[in-house]
């Protein structure tokens, strides 16, 4: 998605840009926490409403952070999935690894399937890298460990 600048944004999540007391510009802090350049007040986007309530109400479901906080739980998964945020331990909710199902605290994969996503994904890069440095005499004689030019006598 890009922003009114042109610019791709990582996510759509809500960031506080001017300030609501006084209309000065917001500076990301870290954490989802934004200052005032003016008048130092302080504001959170989404992914810090949410951390903020989680501190303080342990265990809290999606409902009630949304109920809390006014950040839909679309978001809350949405951060779930990018791993920004985790499932409390003592929770008797899970999400589900994407490809074999099983219960999982954060992310969009089981460590297992993550793994093995990640090594098929490397394993075609090789493997497109391999067949478009042929074209450059990097096949087959680098390989065999042949000299690719021989200076004739």
């Amino acid at each position: 998605m890009r922003n009114e600048n042109g610019l791709v944004e990582l996510d759509s999540y809500n960031r506080p840009k001017v300030c609501e007391v006084c209309g000065g510009v917001m500076v990301f802090q870290g954490v989802g926490e934004y200052q005032c350049e003016e008048c130092k007040a302080i504001a959170y986007d989404d992914y810090g409403k949410v951390r903020c309530y989680i501190e303080k109400h342990k265990g809290a479901t999606a409902a009630e952070i949304e109920m809390g906080t006014g950040v839909k739980q679309r978001v809350i998964r949405n951060l779930l999935k990018e791993g920004r945020l985790e499932v409390a331990a003592d929770s008797k909710v899970f999400m589900h690894c994407e490809i074999c199902k099983k219960e999982i605290r954060t992310g969009r994969y089981c460590p297992e399937c993550e793994k093995n996503y990640h090594r098929r994904v490397e394993e075609q890069q090789r493997l497109e890298r391999s067949i478009s440095m042929q074209g450059f005499g990097l096949g087959q004689e680098e390989a065999t460990g042949e000299k690719r030019f021989r200076r004739e006598r």
